[in-house]
């Protein structure tokens, strides 16, 4: 492994001690690893897939100079970019990720066997509001009319947010390799986020305080509350069942954190931008996990802070030189130290 592709081996080896732990707790708890229907590695690598080729061929039509933007034009372009070497560190990384997300889906499943401290997240939630409930005074400050719509829109839009995330700085960044600072970044975030929730199990405060979200109106979050407290139940009475999955826990907020590491990570590739529509994006998740019933609003800062060390870490496990480790711990969002250019293979000339 030359040192130009030392990054995937760090992050290689992140998945496969996540992986170990995986393993581990699956024999610990007596319950085989799932994928049910496909929806947490099969069906998220066929949409990276569909994803990456519609960014593929956005980023050549960009690319291409205008006098020669023909078809033909742009497939020379995606060719000349998209070399097999390229190709092969994208899609390693790629993979990487998807193996992280499968294994955090796995073990939040058997978080649901550890008894919730929901109480001990209400009490902080009262420390921090003076006595009383922030969900409770969120409804008294937005109604809960149109700003449960709201709210409802966009916590529901996250994962369209996540699935174009994860692939976009692979495709669009000049070097593969920068590109995988975001998404070394997530697969921390997951890391830790599954870390938080085996500290603290918790369900949230849908599940520990219902009549403070009686008066919201029935919704695909209301449902899917349901769908997960029904799965809980499913898992608990018979866990080796083989369509025994649950995907409930509240501490700490991973919506929060995975859009602070987008927030983030935008601020480091300087899409000014992208940033401000990210940062009002993210005020409405946090609006929106609390007014919802999801998250305690300690879950929520705990995601913030798990975002920003995501971040640190992400950068750290591509790029780990002092020089480098000097920058990531003084400004998070600062672009990485300048190096040598990119090798050919790895950043092929653009035809015009």
């Amino acid at each position: 492994m030359t040192s130009r592709n030392g990054w995937l081996l760090r992050l290689g080896a992140l998945v496969v001690v996540f992986g170990v732990v995986t393993a581990w707790r699956s024999h610990e708890v007596g319950i085989a690893v799932r994928d049910p229907g496909g929806q947490y590695l099969v069906g998220k690598v066929l949409t990276s897939l569909g994803v990456f080729v519609v960014l593929v061929v956005m980023d050549a039509v960009a690319r291409t100079p205008r006098p020669g933007r023909s078809v033909r034009g742009v497939a020379a372009t995606v060719r000349d970019r998209w070399t097999w070497a390229r190709l092969g560190r994208a899609w390693a990384a790629l993979l990487c990720y998807h193996l992280i997300y499968f294994c955090y889906h796995n073990l939040k499943s058997w978080d649901v066997l550890n008894a919730p401290r929901d109480t001990l997240l209400s009490r902080v939630d009262d420390l921090l509001f003076l006595g009383h409930h922030p969900a409770v005074l969120l409804h008294d400050l937005l109604g809960q009319g149109v700003a449960a719509w709201i709210l409802i829109g966009v916590y529901e839009s996250f994962p369209t947010l996540v699935t174009v995330a994860i692939v976009a700085p692979v495709v669009f960044v000049d070097r593969v390799r920068d590109g995988a600072v975001m998404t070394a970044a997530l697969c921390w975030a997951w890391v830790l986020g599954t870390v938080s929730y085996y500290a603290i199990p918790s369900l949230g405060p849908f599940h520990d305080r219902p009549q403070d979200f009686a008066g919201l109106p029935t919704s695909i979050v209301t449902r899917t509350q349901a769908t997960y407290l029904a799965q809980r139940d499913h898992l608990l009475a018979a866990p080796r069942a083989h369509d025994a999955f649950a995907q409930i826990s509240a501490f700490a907020s991973l919506h929060v954190a995975i859009t602070t590491v987008i927030l983030l990570m935008a601020a480091y590739f300087r899409l000014r931008r992208t940033t401000i529509a990210l940062a009002v994006f993210l005020v409405g998740t946090l609006l929106a996990t609390v007014y919802l019933g999801w998250h305690f609003a300690v879950d929520d800062l705990a995601g913030l802070a798990i975002g920003w060390v995501a971040v640190l870490l992400g950068r750290l496990t591509v790029s780990p030189h002092r020089a480098e480790l000097r920058a990531a711990l003084t400004s998070f969002a600062r672009p990485l130290p300048a190096r040598a250019p990119a090798a050919p293979e790895d950043r092929a000339p653009v035809r015009g």
